[in-house]
Parts: C-alpha cells; sequence; structure tokens
C-alpha cells in the first residue's frame, strides 16, 4: 500500500519509521505548508514533498493518508481523504468539539469506497495494557470497581510558542486533556468496558496562567454503572513522567506503568508480570504500541476487517472528553450539575 502524510512535525517522525518497517510499497508523499519541513522529511524518507495536502492527493495514488497535523484539522482532512476512497490513520483527537464529531462519523457512514478510519490511541497496543485487558474480559480479577490515571508531564512556554497552534481553544482544543492526558482518558474507558452515567470535571491554568488559553490542569470524575474512575492531569511537572494506571477489581489491584503490571492480590501477595518490552518509536512515556497499532491498521485496511480503533470503537472516550470540557465550563459558570452521557 502507497502512504502519505500530511503534517511533517515530531509525531510524522514516528509514522514514517513504522511505515517504513512495514511491508508495503512505503511512503510516497509528504505534505506541511512548512515547505521546508516538508522537503528535510521527504529528503529522509525517500518521498515526494507538498506544501498543499490536497494536490498530493490530486497528483499521488495514495492508499493511506496518515494525518498527523495540528488538531484543529484532523476531522475536515479525514471527511476530505473519505470522499476520495483514501483510508484515513489519524492522530489523536479524531475530533475537539461535537459539529467535527457529527461530520466525521457521516462521513464514515455515507463513504462507499470502503475506506477506513483509524484513530492512533496507540497505547491500547502496549504489552502492558494487552495483557491486562485479556485477563479482565476472561474475569481474571473479578469485576472492575474502580480505575485512576494519573498524567504529570512538562510543558512549558516555548511547547506551546514553537507550534503557533497550541494553547489555544481554537485550534487545539484544550490543553493537558485533550492533547495529553487522552491516551489515559482512552485506556480508563477501555477498560471500564460499558457506558458513563456521568462525568465531571474541573480544570485550571496554573503554571503558565498569562500564556495560554487552555488547561494546564484536568481533574476529571466518571460514574459508571459498576465503577468510579478518576483521572489527574497536569502539564505543570519538572519532568515527563510516565501515566500511572490503575485498576481496582474484586480480586486484586493492578498496576501499569509503561510496558510493567505489578497485580496486589486480595491475600496481601504482590506480582511483577514479566513482559517483553516492545521497540519504542517516540518518546518512551508516549507508549510503544505505535508500530503495532499502524501495522494492524494496514493489515485490516488490505483485508477489509474491522480495525479495533475505527471510529466507533473511540466514541465513548470522544463523548468523555467532550463532556468533561463541558463539565468544566459550567462550573466556571457557577453550575455544578454532572453531565450524564447518552
Amino acid at each position: 500500500m502507497r502512504s502519505a502524510i500530511v503534517g511533517c512535525g515530531s509525531i510524522a517522525q514516528v509514522h514514517a519509521q513504522a511505515i517504513g518497517q512495514l511491508r508495503q510499497e512505503g511512503l510516497v508523499a509528504v505534505a506541511d505548508i512548512e515547505r521546508d519541513k516538508a522537503e528535510s522529511m521527504a529528503a529522509l524518507y525517500g518521498a515526494k514533498a507538498y506544501s498543499d495536502w490536497e494536490k498530493m492527493l490530486e497528483k499521488e495514488r495514495i492508499d493511506v493518508l496518515h494525518i498527523c497535523t495540528p488538531h484543529y484539522l484532523h476531522a475536515s482532512m479525514a471527511v476530505s481523504a473519505l470522499e476520495r476512497g483514501v483510508h484515513v490513520f489519524m492522530e489523536k483527537p479524531p475530533v475537539i468539539h461535537l459539529q467535527q464529531w457529527e461530520q466525521l462519523s457521516a462521513a464514515v457512514r455515507n463513504q462507499q469506497n470502503g475506506a477506513k478510519v483509524g484513530v492512533c490511541f496507540q497505547n491500547r497496543y502496549n504489552s502492558s495494557v494487552r495483557y491486562v485487558k485479556e485477563r479482565m474480559d476472561k474475569g481474571a480479577w473479578g469485576r472492575l470497581l474502580g480505575a485512576r490515571g494519573i498524567v504529570t508531564w512538562r510543558r512549558d512556554e516555548e511547547y506551546y510558542t514553537a507550534g503557533g497552534w497550541r494553547g489555544q481553544i481554537e485550534t487545539e482544543g484544550g490543553g493537558a486533556l485533550i492533547n495529553q492526558a487522552i491516551h489515559t482518558l482512552d485506556l480508563l474507558q477501555y477498560f471500564a468496558g460499558e457506558k458513563a452515567l456521568a462525568v465531571e470535571a474541573v480544570m485550571d491554568r496554573q503554571h503558565l496562567p498569562e500564556s495560554i488559553g487552555v488547561e494546564d490542569l484536568a481533574a476529571v470524575y466518571i460514574s459508571y454503572p459498576h465503577a468510579r474512575v478518576c483521572l489527574y492531569a497536569s502539564n505543570s511537572y519538572v519532568a515527563d513522567v510516565p501515566p500511572l494506571l490503575e485498576l481496582e477489581c474484586e480480586k486484586a489491584r493492578i498496576r501499569i506503568e509503561e510496558e510493567s503490571v505489578t497485580v496486589y492480590t486480595a491475600e496481601g501477595e504482590r506480582q511483577e508480570v514479566e513482559l517483553q518490552v516492545q521497540e519504542c518509536l517516540g518518546k518512551r512515556y508516549w507508549g510503544a504500541g505505535h508500530f503495532s497499532t499502524i501495522r494492524e491498521f494496514y493489515r485490516c485496511a488490505a483485508s477489509g476487517e474491522h480495525f479495533p480503533i475505527e471510529l466507533e470503537d473511540v466514541e465513548d472516550t470522544v463523548d468523555l472528553l467532550l463532556k468533561a470540557y463541558a463539565s468544566a465550563a459550567l462550573k466556571r459558570m457557577g453550575n455544578c450539575e454532572n453531565l450524564f452521557v447518552k
């Protein structure tokens, strides 16, 4: 399959490396509005450079488009590619507001070419996550009672000013939750495995209150029919520490950090699970599942099988994300009611 990438920033390099490891025709074209970025990346991977991504799709025969652009462009680019019958593998978040979700969902439902949309929630393919998910689905530790996720990373002022689009609600869609902690939010929903009843959130700017227009702190509480979930995320820490995810089940407590799994049994035993460490294409704290995720997407695109992280598979995560932002906005206006997930 012939691949192309739009958006030649840091995450695009991870996608390009993954494409290079697949037994495909490879990366044939890249596009970025900053021509020098496109040319540098094209030279590195033996592709053709474009400054106009739509011209790239017109002139090249592309089977899969990887969308690695600023958040606000993800949905519209995916819709345009689908209309051309091109498979889409897109970076998170798939949308930044409800209208985009409705437009993208309609495009997926209505397209007639069999093109797929895959979302890069790569941590679902971490070996630690897959190990725990398989055993939870088999009931090894009993019913899930609760879960917590903690994300503490460092994002200083240069991070927000370098790209020009970060730190602005119109282009980033939010801050710590939608950009950094969205993967942990997705895993919490993935493990919960059911529709949430309500979500409540508080958000603030602590570290850079004068420099950015989005939150650098988010605390989210999610109520499920059978579990309670808490997520804390901050961009104000001094280092990029791997996220911590902990699951409280009837028979055990399971802690996940990177590729490490620790099980604390009801009998008081502590068990360290030995897992094969995957090659990490990007920064280690991003997770090690990029290649496995992209490989599986290409396999499903070629065979027509369902890819486990298509748009319909992340609907509940997107629901939580958007309602968390709505809840925080209501709190700022003095309305403290929870938002019930439809």
